[in-house]
């Protein structure tokens, strides 16, 4: 029986930035200088953090930039780290075949940030998502109704302090 490394010790692979990433890396720092972004790379992600209250006009810019044409979202996901919520959407550009990460925290006492429905119609789903399961108030959005519960529905299930009480383990 051949037997399994540990996690800690198993290999880790180094993965960097590919060309795209690294033009891009140099790009956003001046695109963006007005917002003041905090630009960095993680894995073979770009990323750039920001104000929660500026999102939509960077997203703006990130879109209208011919440099950039990040025309795609293709995603928005909330992180709880429970001191605070990260917004997190991750971008892509399908003229210049580029992608990054887009970063905003919030609190997690009244987590609200504007929507970006004026820049990507496509976020709708994501946001109505993001605030069902973690609370995010999308201010702007024009139909912020529930999307995966019931009108209603107690608490916010995304969230690592939600509390599960039916649930046991087999």
């Amino acid at each position: 029986m051949v037997e399994r490394r540990r996690r800690e010790q198993a290999p880790q692979a180094q993965v960097t930035l590919d060309e795209k990433g690294r033009i891009l890396e140099g790009l956003l720092p001046e695109a963006l200088r007005e917002y003041e972004p905090e630009v960095t790379s993680s894995f073979d992600m770009v990323e750039a953090a920001v104000k929660p209250e500026i999102v939509p006009a960077v997203c703006s810019t990130l879109k209208d930039n011919p440099d950039l044409a990040f025309d795609f979202l293709l995603c928005l996901c909330v992180v709880d780290y429970e001191e605070e919520m990260q917004v997190v959407y991750h971008l892509y550009s399908t003229v210049k075949k580029h992608k990054m990460a887009l970063k905003a925290s919030v609190p997690t006492e009244a987590p609200t940030m504007p929507s970006v429905m004026s820049v990507w119609s496509g976020a709708d789903w994501y946001e109505r998502e993001a605030h069902d399961l973690f609370g995010v108030a999308f201010e702007g959005h024009p139909n912020m109704t529930p999307l995966l519960l019931y009108e209603g529905f107690e608490g916010y299930p995304g969230r690592k302090s939600y509390d599960f009480n039916d649930y046991t383990e087999w």
